[in-house]
C-alpha cells in the first residue's frame, strides 16, 4: 500500500495522527471521494495494522480483487439496496465484533457508497451502531476516530492529497448510558456527531461551480510568494467556503463573484492558468529558464530512457482502462492502479526470463532492479516534461496574446484587492490568520529585463 500510493501520488501529508490511540480497538471512519484508494491510503497511514475493512460483497465476484481483500482482512457485507432488502448480514457483524474484541482496528466509510458529490453525503447509521454495540458488550473500549480524505485532483497521476484524522470520538459511559435507555435515538445522534466530525476534516461545498468559484477567490487571495502544504490549501479552502456561505447575501459578494467567474472563463478560453499572470516575467527570462530545464533533463535521460520505452505503454493502458471502465470518476484511479498492478510484474517477469535465459540469472536481478530504477527515474523525466510543455506553451501565448495578458493581469490586480478586502471585512477575528501583512506586502514579482 505505501509502494502504491507514494507512487501514484507525488505528495501525500498527514495532519492529526497523534490523535490515533497507539493501542486499542479503533474504528477509523472516513470520507469516500475515491473507491479504493481511499481504503489504501488509510491503510498506509493511519499507523495501524492491520486494519480491516467493510466492503462491498459484491467486489468478491472479481476474482484477483476477491483475493486482495482476504488478504487485507477485509469484512464482505451486503447492501440492502442490491438485494432488494433481503440480506443476511450477521455473520460480517460477528466478524466485526471479533476483530474489534481482539483489540485490532476497522475501516468503515459510514457514507456507504463512494461518490463524486462536492459535499458530504448522508451517513449511514450502521458505524455508530457497530461502536456502540461493541462498546455495550463490555470487554473493549471503542474509538472512533473520523478521517477526512481530502484530493487535490483525485484521478490524477503525480497530484497530492491530504489525510486529516480528526478528534477522537470516545465511547464512553454517557454514549453507553444514551445507548440503554434508547437505542435508536443514541444510534441517531452518534451518527450526527461524527457528520459533523467529518464536515470538520473535509471539504464541502454547496454545489461544483460554488467551489470552483471558492477556488479560484482563494488562488487570488494567497501571496505569490506563498507555497502552500496540502493541509494549508484545504483548511484556506474550507474557510473561504465556511466565510462564503455565511455572507453570500452581502452587498458586493455577488458582484465579485460574477467578476470571478468572468475572469475565469476568460482564462479557459485563452487556455491560460492564474498562476501564469502572477509574475511578470520577460520572454528572454523564462526562454533562459526553459533552457537550464532542458539541460538538466538530457542529464537524466540516459537514466530514464529503458524505463520510459518499457512503461509508457503500461502507463498508457492503465490511463484507458481508468478512462473507458470506470462507471463513475470515483473509480478511475482504483483502475488505473488495478491494471498497472496487473501489467507491471508481468512485464518485468518477461524482460527477467528472457535476459536470464541468454545471460544468466544474475543478470536477470541486475537487470530487474534497474528497470525499478529507471522507473523512477522516467516517472521524474515525464513530470519535467509535462512541465516544460506548460512553460513552451506559456511562452507562445505570451508572444501572440500580448495586449489580453495585459488586460487579465489588471483584471486579476483588482480582484486581488477586492478579495483581500472582503476577507479583512468577513473573517472571523478570532480564528488566527494563515497569511500576515508582511506576506502580502512581498509581492514576489520578477522585474522585467526587456
Amino acid at each position: 500500500m505505501h509502494v502504491i500510493t507514494n507512487t501514484f501520488f507525488r505528495r501525500i501529508d498527514v495532519v492529526g495522527d497523534e490523535n490515533i490511540p497507539t493501542e486499542g480497538p479503533v474504528i477509523f471512519a472516513g470520507n469516500h471521494p475515491n473507491a479504493l484508494m481511499d481504503g489504501w491510503l488509510l491503510t498506509a497511514r493511519c499507523g495501524r495494522r492491520p486494519l480491516h475493512f467493510m466492503v462491498n460483497a459484491k467486489l468478491w465476484e472479481y476474482r484477483i480483487l476477491g483475493r486482495m481483500l482476504d488478504a487485507m482482512g477485509a469484512v464482505p457485507v451486503y447492501r440492502r439496496e442490491e438485494h432488494e432488502g433481503d440480506v443476511d448480514n450477521s455473520k460480517a457483524f460477528d466478524k466485526l465484533y471479533e476483530v474489534i474484541e481482539s483489540g485490532n482496528c476497522m475501516g468503515i466509510f459510514p457514507e456507504g457508497v463512494s461518490h463524486t458529490e462536492s459535499q458530504l453525503a448522508k451517513l449511514k447509521t450502521g458505524t455508530a451502531r457497530i461502536a456502540l454495540s461493541v462498546a455495550a458488550r463490555g470487554n473493549v473500549k471503542v474509538t472512533i476516530i473520523p478521517c477526512g480524505l481530502n484530493y487535490i485532483h483525485r484521478d490524477r497521476f503525480r497530484s497530492q492529497v491530504l489525510i486529516e484524522f480528526g478528534e477522537p470520538i470516545v465511547i464512553d459511559g454517557e454514549w453507553l448510558a444514551k445507548f440503554e435507555a434508547d437505542e435508536r435515538a443514541a444510534v441517531v445522534d452518534l451518527t450526527e456527531h461524527l457528520a459533523q466530525a467529518l464536515i470538520a476534516v473535509t471539504l464541502n461545498a454547496p454545489d461544483w461551480s460554488t467551489l470552483r468559484f471558492i477556488q479560484a477567490a482563494r488562488r487570488l487571495y494567497k501571496p505569490a510568494t506563498a507555497h502552500l502544504s496540502p493541509g494549508v490549501y484545504i483548511e484556506l479552502n474550507r474557510r473561504f467556503v465556511e466565510t462564503y456561505l455565511r455572507v453570500a447575501d452581502e452587498p458586493g459578494m455577488s458582484s465579485f463573484r460574477h467578476a470571478v467567474d468572468n475572469y475565469q472563463s476568460r482564462l479557459d478560453v485563452l487556455g491560460l492558468k492564474d498562476h501564469q499572470l502572477r509574475q511578470k516575467v520577460s520572454v528572454g527570462k523564462a526562454f533562459r529558464r526553459l533552457m537550464m530545464r532542458s539541460f538538466m533533463l538530457l542529464l537524466l535521460l540516459p537514466v530514464a530512457i529503458p524505463g520510459v520505452i518499457l512503461h509508457l505503454p503500461v502507463g498508457w493502458i492503465a490511463a484507458v482502462a481508468g478512462e473507458e471502465f470506470s462507471y463513475e470518476t470515483d473509480d478511475i484511479a482504483t483502475l488505473k492502479v488495478f491494471a498497472t498492478i496487473v501489467i507491471l510484474p508481468m512485464l518485468y517477469i518477461v524482460a527477467a526470463f528472457f535476459i536470464g535465459n541468454y545471460f544468466g540469472i544474475g543478470w536477470a536481478i541486475v537487470a530487474v532492479v534497474g528497470l525499478t530504477i529507471s522507473f523512477s527515474a522516467s516517472v521524474w523525466v515525464i513530470e519535467a516534461q509535462a512541465t516544460l510543455l506548460v512553460s513552451m506553451v506559456s511562452i507562445l501565448r505570451r508572444t501572440r496574446l500580448r495586449a489580453e495578458i495585459e488586460d487579465l493581469q489588471a483584471t486579476r490586480a483588482r480582484l486581488v484587492d477586492t478579495v483581500r478586502s472582503l476577507a479583512d471585512r468577513y473573517a472571523d477575528p478570532d480564528t488566527p490568520r494563515i497569511f500576515s501583512n508582511q506576506d502580502f506586502s512581498t509581492t514576489g514579482v520578477i522585474q522585467s529585463d526587456e
